[in-house]
């Protein structure tokens, strides 16, 4: 999780500095850089929101938090996949960092079911 956490600081750093390179190199129309950037704000709070519960989570063996925890990591694959596919440019790069991202989430969404299971039984 801690790995994670790291990795998703980093993708939405270097997301953001991708956003500000291809506005000043491409033609970004105004309403898809506010929207993106919106998107990109969205991202960070719900990645802060869910690293927080789920740590709650797993050290009360709790399983409310981890399961809104869960709900939220899935509102975060979206999320990514908007910027993987459907953000207004989307470079060789966002596709890296973009897939990277799905893949550890999709990893942690089956931890954090394993950790629900665990504690509900």
């Amino acid at each position: 999780s801690e790995f994670h956490g790291a990795y998703c600081a980093l993708y939405l750093l270097a997301t953001l500095l991708m956003i500000v390179y291809k506005s000043q190199v491409f033609s970004y129309p105004h309403p898809h850089l506010v929207l993106d950037l919106t998107l990109l704000l969205l991202m960070g709070v719900l990645d802060v929101t869910r690293l927080y519960l789920g740590t709650k989570g797993n050290l009360t063996e709790a399983e409310v938090p981890l399961a809104v925890s869960l709900v939220l990591t899935a509102g975060g694959a979206l999320l990514s996949t908007y910027f993987l596919l459907w953000q207004t440019l989307v470079l060789w790069a966002d596709h890296v960092l973009g897939a990277t991202l799905l893949a550890l989430r999709g990893l942690e969404a089956v931890l954090q079911l394993v950790a629900v299971a665990a504690f509900v039984s």
